[in-house]
């Protein structure tokens, strides 16, 4: 776990129910953002446009499957729970990233998948909760796969 994720299991502690633990966490954007933010700076609007597009798109998405998402964010896994939070901006090395606020949060039981995808230099990692997919992109440091199959091992027992 990074020094940032663990940054994150502790801000998340005061969040938890009575019993609750964290199995996983990753910090995440959903998905559009860097090519947004890369495509803004460039020539063209055309890749900002389309990542801002997709971008709002999966936040849609996350409201629509009950799982609130924001940006940049926080998803924390428990035996119970998905849980979402606002952090600060991540700067590297574990420097920000500060837990702000719980966004949202979804049973166990409502979580359908989680998958994680190698993608150039980064992950992406698609939820999909109450049949609505839901797509974040991380870090290649981030522990993505270890929050897919302590997911699967958290859902096998409920």
């Amino acid at each position: 776990m990074s020094r940032q994720e663990q940054k994150v299991v502790e801000g998340a502690q005061p969040f938890l129910e009575d019993g609750e633990q964290v199995l996983g966490a990753i910090v995440a954007r959903p998905r559009g953002w860097t090519q947004s933010t890369a495509g803004a700076a460039g020539p063209g609007a055309i890749p900002a446009t389309l990542g801002a597009s997709q971008e709002a798109g999966h936040v849609a998405a996350g409201t629509e499957a009950g799982l609130p998402i924001a940006s940049p964010m926080a998803l924390v896994l428990t035996q119970r729970r998905l849980l979402s939070f606002k952090i600060g901006s991540p700067i590297g090395l574990g420097v920000g990233g500060e837990v702000k606020e719980l966004v949202g949060g979804a049973p166990l039981g409502d979580v359908d998948s989680i998958e994680v995808k190698s993608l150039l230099l980064g992950k992406v990692v698609t939820l999909t909760i109450r049949g609505v997919p839901i797509k974040l992109e991380v870090n290649a440091a981030a522990d993505a796969k270890g929050l897919a199959k302590a997911f699967a091992s958290a859902k096998a027992s409920v």
